[in-house]
């Protein structure tokens, strides 16, 4: 992993917009990113592509792959397992390129204890109020999904403070420039840098030894 590589960790409520923010960044700065594909056991919702929103497994091929040790993170959510690749993530890294995860909190947790330099971000709608209009408002999802997803709202609020940045997705387009913000400075931080710095103060030695023995 180079050292100025972000990986970053975006988890928030169903409806918060997290799929959305994620294609906003990838289509604005395709340079500046890799977005991990997770793998889940749900089925595929209208629209959704295989390899694109998810790769969609058996339960039996998403067991495999935790017995191989190939999964970064994985945990259960509604009935339904949800994992990253490991792989591509720390191919990308070791590019030297920022990684977006976008998975719930169990999995951002963990993968917070394995990297402690990732870079957890908790989207959010602005109230809970419209948290609940965007999930009946999308029509994919009957009642009973629907209460066990604000359910779940309810206990992920709670972990909210274990998160590094809070980002409130009233704009779509304002959401995904802030994002973008956080990301540019976290790079940009010292711990992050020390290849350069390293650079930088050897070229200040040569100057130095160069001025003494003048």
């Amino acid at each position: 992993m180079k050292s100025e590589a972000v990986l970053a960790v975006v988890s928030g409520f169903a409806g918060s917009g997290k799929g959305s923010v994620m294609k906003g960044l990838m289509k604005k700065y395709p340079d500046h990113y890799f977005l991990s594909v997770s793998k889940t056991t749900r089925s595929p919702r209208p629209g959704e592509e295989e390899g694109r929103e998810y790769f969609f497994v058996t339960d039996r091929e998403f067991e495999e792959d935790i017995e191989k040790d190939a999964l970064l993170e994985y945990a259960g959510y509604v009935g339904h397992y949800y994992g990253t690749p490991k792989a591509p993530v720390e191919g990308a890294l070791s590019e030297g390129k920022n990684v977006l995860l976008e998975i719930e909190i169990q999995g951002a947790l963990k993968v917070k204890e394995k990297y402690p330099e990732a870079v957890l971000l908790f989207l959010s709608p602005p109230s809970a109020e419209e948290l609940k209009e965007r999930l009946t408002g999308r029509g994919t999802e009957d009642a009973a999904t629907i209460k066990k997803r604000l359910k779940r709202a309810s206990e992920e609020s709670l972990g909210i403070e274990k998160y590094d940045y809070l980002v409130i997705n009233d704009s779509l387009e304002e959401c995904i420039e802030e994002v973008h913000e956080i990301l540019l400075a976290e790079r940009r931080k010292t711990k992050r840098q020390t290849e350069r710095i390293r650079e930088l103060v050897n070229g200040m030695k040569v100057f130095a030894e160069g001025e003494e023995t003048e």
